[in-house]
């Protein structure tokens, strides 16, 4: 999303008017129902239209993200129950040193093609994920690799397309040598970008974006695009989480009011997140069918520091000023409905190293301050404020009141600039054609702070889409990715935090909760802290 959750993935909120309404115990045609294995009929969930295509070290936000998680299956993952770590195509990945990581596989793993998953499908697939001419908007979290800066170098052109530290033993066998001690690398594995790929992928890398074969549970059948993806139970799935249903019907909707009608009507299964509008309300609309449930997230305003308007080292006080003149607990308690908690850093609340205060009085609304602060830093270009958002993930009522309390405490002209969906807005920021702000969030791709932190606020990280830079941030990741245990890692990112505040790249706004629910067609239907179902313990009805 993980990065979203990562995998990492980036959180889209997702949401959106399915454009042709499946019904979601249907088990009709394409191969969207029961798979051979006859789990089960499918069931639909409320999506987001992908930004590129289905490649696994192509997305890093929900849309793309979370049907990528679903087709594919790495070394490890996390138990939706807890969050640990469990095998799935690995049987085990020993370290002696938190460098050198010596993986072995399970036999009899296939893809969904037939042809089995050995240890060259992953070496092959991270060599070509890391490759910059195949345009992988992931690649950087195979930096850690050693001979990444070969394959991929910050200037001028490769030198090789494989990372010397990419060692096939045998078919079951790999051996990955890192450039420098990780200590949390296992946990990095379970993020979609080191799936494995099929050996027929590299023969036609765009087809298979449109028609991905991977090893997951649930397998491709068709993608409408802007109005659904259709997947189907894998009946030779070797996973630990063989699924109880027949598949997942991706839905893509336009808006969250209408995605939450057709949940109402049983048009839909399982939703993301229900729309502000009905926060004050679903609990009683669908009784034990709603969900409230912890979520390792976080919801952010970012800046575009890559342009010149604000790049300048002043204009850092400005943002801290902004920060100050939001007033996180009138608009959670009021427009969110205390569905939200205030943040008080960039790190979500309940994620390993979430320290509470990192952001210091800057999360604190002051009125008096914030305005001096943007007066001290030259003020906010032209004194308007364009803060970007996706209009399809229910996000206009607080993005309206952020530059109503902007605009009240400060004088700036604040204004919300809607994109029309999630691939718009997203495609947008990652090509740094915006100058202002922008709605950006994080979901938990690995639940340590190092996926809050490195990978969004690194320089070059995937999904630093501020264009931030810090020598001491990075010198402090640095540190903190070299320390001696997960435990130092953690802490050490600690003190990365602390840089944040002084440039504040992006100002922190409150953490999210999973506010969802079900259609009485489905049931078992359990949310994990990643924000997503899970997936394969969804069981329809009849």
């Amino acid at each position: 999303m993980p990065v979203a959750a990562r995998a990492r993935l980036v959180l889209a909120a997702a949401t959106s008017v399915a454009l042709v309404a499946t019904a979601g115990c249907s088990s009709g045609g394409g191969g969207g129902g029961s798979s051979s294995s006859d789990a089960g009929k499918s069931f639909s969930y409320q999506s987001s239209e992908p930004q590129n295509p289905l490649q696994p070290a192509n997305a890093n936000e929900v849309g793309g993200g979370r049907i990528i998680q679903n087709l594919f299956k790495g070394l490890v993952d996390y138990d939706p129950s807890n969050a640990k770590i469990r095998m799935q195509v690995a049987d085990k990945i020993d370290t002696s040193d938190s460098q050198t990581f010596n993986v072995t596989l399970k036999d009899g793993w296939k893809f969904h093609d037939g042809t089995p998953v050995h240890a060259k499908n992953f070496v092959d697939s991270w060599n070509w994920s890391a490759n910059p001419a195949n345009g992988q908007i992931n690649s950087s979290w195979f930096s850690d690799i050693e001979g990444y800066q070969d394959v991929h170098p910050a200037g001028g052109k490769p030198t090789s397309d494989k990372m010397s530290g990419l060692t096939v033993t045998d078919d079951l066998h790999f051996t990955v040598k890192l450039s420098h001690k990780v200590s949390y690398f296992e946990y990095k594995l379970g993020y979609i970008a080191f799936s494995p790929l099929p050996d027929g992928f590299f023969k036609d890398p765009a087809g298979y974006g449109q028609k991905p074969v991977g090893n997951g549970p649930y397998q491709f059948v068709s993608w409408s695009h802007n109005t659904e993806v259709v997947t189907k139970a894998f009946a030779d799935y070797q996973g630990v989480d063989k699924p109880k249903n027949g598949g997942i019907v991706f839905k893509m909707y336009t808006t969250s009011e209408a995605a939450y009608a057709d949940l109402q009507s049983s048009n839909l299964d399982v939703m993301d997140q229900v729309p502000p509008s009905a926060l004050a309300t679903y609990k009683g609309d669908l009784g034990d069918r709603a969900v409230d449930a912890p979520q390792g997230a976080i919801q952010n305003i970012g800046f575009t520091l890559y342009q010149a308007d604000w790049s300048a080292p002043d204009k850092a006080k400005v943002r801290q000023g902004l920060s100050m003149a939001i007033d996180r607990d009138t608009i959670t308690k009021t427009v969110l409905q205390g569905s939200r908690k205030p943040a008080t850093a960039w790190v979500a609340e309940g994620v390993e190293g979430y320290k509470d205060g990192a952001c210091g009085d800057y999360c604190k609304f002051d009125p008096a301050k914030a305005k001096q602060l943007i007066q001290d830093g030259g003020g906010v270009p032209n004194n308007k404020l364009l803060i970007t958002y996706n209009a399809d993930g229910g996000h206009k009522e607080w993005v309206d009141a952020v530059c109503n309390s902007i605009r009240q405490s400060t004088g700036v002209d604040c204004l919300g600039d809607p994109k029309p969906d999630f691939k718009t807005a997203r495609a947008a920021i990652t090509a740094h054609q915006l100058n202002g702000a922008f709605r950006t969030g994080w979901v938990q791709d690995y639940p340590l702070n190092a996926n809050f932190l490195s990978d969004v606020y690194r320089t070059g990280a995937a999904s630093n889409d501020f264009g931030y830079s810090s020598p001491q941030f990075d010198d402090a990741a640095t540190k903190a990715d070299e320390a001696a245990s997960v435990a130092d890692t953690v802490t050490g990112y600690q003190q990365a935090e602390a840089v944040l505040p002084s440039g504040m790249p992006a100002i922190p706004l409150w953490y999210y909760r999973t506010n969802s629910g079900y259609s009485n067609k489905v049931q078992n239907v359990k949310f994990d802290s990643f924000g997503n179902p899970a997936w394969t313990q969804v069981e329809v009805k009849g």
